[in-house]
């Protein structure tokens, strides 16, 4: 049976964390969905490892890890990760049906982001338009790099049916040579590690083997029930995990949603709990909230208990593990958004657009220090019933707390 690791806010809820504190009971560690626009950051002994395709158990040796059909790969990316680590061979299994993310597709990405009157705030690394040529049957596999020939055909067919977009956006996209120069380039270093992972996971299930699946961003940036259009151009919940690594609904038993204490967001689109003064910036500060791929600066704000319970029911989380708890110690009130204001309303959902929507509060009693705790009994009693509290608001039981970056500070619950 499969486990599954969900975001269920706007991304960089901590899901690395959690899943390198649960890897070494799992495995096999499977990414099944993005690219390498997200990241994981964990810190194991004060030392800090960025991954971004990389699938998270891969800092444990007995851990296989997969990068599954669903996500889509920058060959050179995915190579400078791998140099990263020693003894990696027979620890790492790419899917031949993932898709190539090609030079051109940064460059229409970056196009594309500055054409746009409301841009989305993507991080221009060609996520989004290899997932379009996915979508429309013109991409490329990474089984495909085995056959250079066939792919040199494609590749200019290809490059003649996008030439508009050059007018389009005021680009210059590369020649077939450059295109196929990188291909060339990275195929020898990728291919030992390309194999059929649908059939290695069946194999895997059937022999009883434990599996933790992850993915990227979170389920507020999910391309059908997330904020669009200022979403991700993946199925980031727990839909997705299935069409993402070839396992069935069946074979997946617990659904772990990760959520921040509070709330963040890179990029553009409706945020209703932002702060825009002193909380913000403490929460930004003090929680370090910078992107792990691109640096740039979170939006904060507090918890945002609608959107969290929305995520938690399209997911179908059997529990929760609430992240940075730390990050709110100090403070003399907390708040948490248990409604919205909408065109004169008061409504207890998530609706199909967020604009215009003002959070409704309720506000709760700060405390000194849950740094470093690794009991819940230990924790402050304002703390508990925080915690309490959003387990009753979103009808989820919270089984893992984290209260510092390092990988120990985790209450277990």
């Amino acid at each position: 049976m499969a486990d599954l690791i969900v975001g269920i806010q706007w991304g960089d809820e901590g899901k690395g964390k959690i899943v390198d504190r649960l890897a070494k009971d799992y495995d096999y560690v499977v990414r099944y969905q993005g690219g390498h626009n997200a990241g994981h950051t964990i810190m194991v002994d004060g030392k800090k490892y960025a991954l971004h395709l990389m699938p998270s158990g891969v800092l444990y040796h007995k851990c296989k890890n997969i990068i599954g059909n669903g996500v889509v790969i920058a060959l050179d990316a995915l190579y400078e990760e791998i140099v990263q680590f020693d003894n990696i061979q027979n620890r790492l299994f790419v899917s031949d049906r993932a898709h190539i993310i090609m030079p051109y597709h940064q460059i229409i990405d970056r196009g594309r982001e500055k054409s746009l009157i409301n841009a989305i705030g993507t991080t221009c690394k060609g996520i989004g338009p290899s997932y379009v040529d996915k979508v429309a049957r013109s991409g490329i596999r990474i089984g495909e790099l085995k056959d250079m020939k066939a792919l040199k055909q494609k590749i200019q067919l290809h490059l003649g049916q996008i030439a508009y977009l050059q007018d389009l956006y005021e680009i210059q996209l590369p020649n077939h040579k450059e295109c196929m120069w990188y291909l060339e380039e990275y195929a020898p270093k990728i291919l030992p590690f390309v194999i059929d992972t649908t059939q290695m996971l069946w194999r895997a299930n059937d022999e009883g083997k434990k599996i933790l699946l992850e993915g990227a961003q979170g389920s507020m940036l999910d391309i059908n029930h997330g904020t669009y259009p200022f979403v991700t151009s993946s199925t980031t919940t727990a839909s997705g995990a299935c069409s993402g690594s070839g396992l069935n609904p069946k074979q997946i038993d617990r659904i772990i949603g990760i959520s921040k204490a509070y709330c963040t967001r890179v990029g553009n689109g409706p945020f209703p709990t932002e702060d825009f003064g002193e909380i913000g910036e403490l929460l930004r500060q003090k929680g370090g909230e910078f992107g792990t791929t691109t640096g740039r600066a979170r939006r904060c704000g507090w918890f945002d208990a609608l959107s969290a319970k929305y995520a938690c029911n399209i997911n179908g989380c059997t529990e929760l593990s609430l992240m940075k708890l730390d990050v709110l110690d100090g403070l003399d009130e907390i708040k948490i958004c248990v409604a919205y204001k909408n065109k004169g309303m008061v409504i207890d959902y998530v609706p199909s657009d967020l604009d215009g929507c003002e959070p409704v509060y309720k506000t709760y009693k700060g405390w000194d220090k849950t740094a470093g705790i690794r009991n819940f009994d230990e924790l402050p009693q304002n703390a508990k019933e925080y915690i309490w509290d959003i387990e009753k608001l979103l009808n989820t039981r919270i089984s893992i707390i984290s209260t510092s970056p390092e990988r120990e500070d985790t209450i277990i619950l």
